[in-house]
């Protein structure tokens, strides 16, 4: 590769600029010359003296810029000669002879003589021509080093192209090289762990990848602690689940053969001293069936709430408007309570079991808690996206906003429980069985207005 030195091509450039105001201002000086002898006016002497010291300081700059010897150096003295030789034989003279003109004829004719001797014979000219072309000769000299220079220049603008171009494959080789290394590194321990964490999304958390080192390294000891901590806890809350649902069978089923004991007794002092007991004491003892049933009704409460989620998915064709009537016929109904279902409900693929559970509950704290003689259970839907959703309206007490967190919590009841055969249980299994299917079920009411309680329901079984 050539180096090629910028202030070469500076050094050039002042010295075609010079060269080139120096031709203009010799021609300045000649128009000026010309124009203050014929008409005496002193803005074309000035134009001659600020061309002249002009070029006199170029002629300095520019002697300055070459060496001793040198074949620019000889051509910038013969040029120097020549503007002295010009300014010196034609214009001085002319312009002294010029300022000493009289009034007398004389006087006049002496520098009209001068002039045509000066200015018409072909000396001067010769000057004029030979002082341009040598300064021709030497732009031109200086235009061909320009010209060299600039070759030279592109060849080395060429060289480095090339060897930039080979720099630039080499290094995208590299690079690419590099990055495929890194890429391949990276994806395999990622996948590593992308394969983990399916592993662990399929519910098997005893796996475990080599941690490595670097940021990589820290995440994978991450997933693997977070496995290890996953499968610990997974652990216990099986075991707890386990318990609880031991806990509930035990409540459930051995609960009830004392609360059977109980009710016996009960019947047997009815049947056995029917005469012998007061009004008093026959309350009490309806007061003690009324608890008895509320406790039994409490037990399956707890067995239905723990076999939520347990039964084995079975999913079929299930027609709505089939499915209503025949809750409807199984719950306890209320004379005077008109049940209305909206024509053409829609038929889902879907688990039979958790709606009947749904519609079951809903539809019976409707009748239950209906605190009018007459009134109208409706049940309605929409299409919402993807998903159905279902309304049960009743036009019975309304909730309080107060209370509509409350009544979706298990035992949880706004009744006294003599009032109502209430457990709490019913909204709770409703809430689950959504809740476990990441679906929702709201409540809209006010006191004195009724209820509306509404839930969603995938129209594709694939949304469950």
């Amino acid at each position: 590769m050539v180096n090629v030195n910028s202030e070469e091509f500076e050094r050039s450039s002042v010295i075609v600029r010079h060269s080139n105001r120096f031709q203009r201002n010799f021609l300045n000086m000649v128009s000026g010359l010309r124009g203050y002898l014929l008409t005496n006016e002193e803005f074309f002497i000035q134009t001659y003296d600020s061309a002249a010291m002009e070029n006199e300081h170029i002629l300095n700059e520019l002697g300055m810029l070459f060496p001793n010897g040198s074949d620019q150096k000889i051509l910038l003295d013969e040029i120097n000669q020549l503007n002295e030789y010009w300014i010196d034989e034609f214009a001085t003279p002319l312009l002294e002879a010029k300022k000493n003109i009289g009034l007398s004829d004389s006087s006049k004719t002496a520098f009209n003589h001068l002039y045509r001797k000066k200015i018409t014979n072909d000396l001067e000219k010769d000057v004029q021509k030979s002082l341009q072309k040598k300064f021709a000769d030497f732009s031109n000299f200086e235009y061909s080093f320009r010209d060299a220079r600039k070759e030279v220049l592109t060849s080395s603008i060429q060289h480095t192209k090339r060897i930039s171009l080979y720099l630039t494959v080499i290094s995208i080789v590299i690079g690419s090289a590099v990055a495929i290394f890194i890429a391949y590194f990276i994806s395999s321990r990622v996948l590593k762990m992308v394969t983990m964490a399916n592993t662990i999304a399929a519910g098997n958390y005893r796996v475990h990848i080599d941690d490595g080192q670097g940021e990589i390294g820290q995440l994978a000891k991450a997933l693997n602690d977070m496995a290890r901590i996953l499968d610990s806890s997974i652990t216990l809350l099986k075991r707890q689940r386990d318990e609880l649902d031991q806990f509930a069978h035990i409540v459930s089923h051995d609960l009830k053969a004392p609360l059977r004991g109980i009710d016996n007794v009960v019947t047997w002092i009815e049947e056995d001293h029917h005469v012998e007991l007061s009004i008093r004491v026959r309350d009490y003892l309806n007061v003690i069936k009324g608890r008895i049933v509320r406790a039994e009704s409490l037990l399956k409460g707890i067995l239905d709430y723990a076999k939520v989620g347990k039964v084995e998915k079975v999913r079929e064709a299930v027609d709505i408007n089939e499915l209503i009537p025949e809750i409807n016929q199984d719950i306890l109904q209320r004379p005077g309570i008109e049940l209305q279902v909206q024509p053409n409900m829609p038929i889902l693929h879907t688990e039979k079991i958790p709606l009947i559970q749904i519609f079951t509950n809903l539809i019976t704290n409707a009748y239950k808690y209906h605190d009018k003689v007459n009134g109208v259970i409706k049940i309605y839907f929409r299409e919402a996206g993807d998903f159905y959703e279902f309304f049960v309206e009743d036009d019975g007490p309304g909730i309080d906003p107060s209370y509509h967190h409350k009544i979706f919590l298990i035992f949880q009841t706004l009744h006294e429980g003599d009032s109502f055969e209430s457990t709490g249980v019913g909204l709770a299994i409703v809430k689950k069985i959504l809740d476990d299917r990441d679906l929702s079920i709201t409540v809209r009411s006010e006191v004195g207005r009724g209820a509306i309680f509404s839930f969603a329901w995938p129209k594709n079984e694939y949304y469950v």
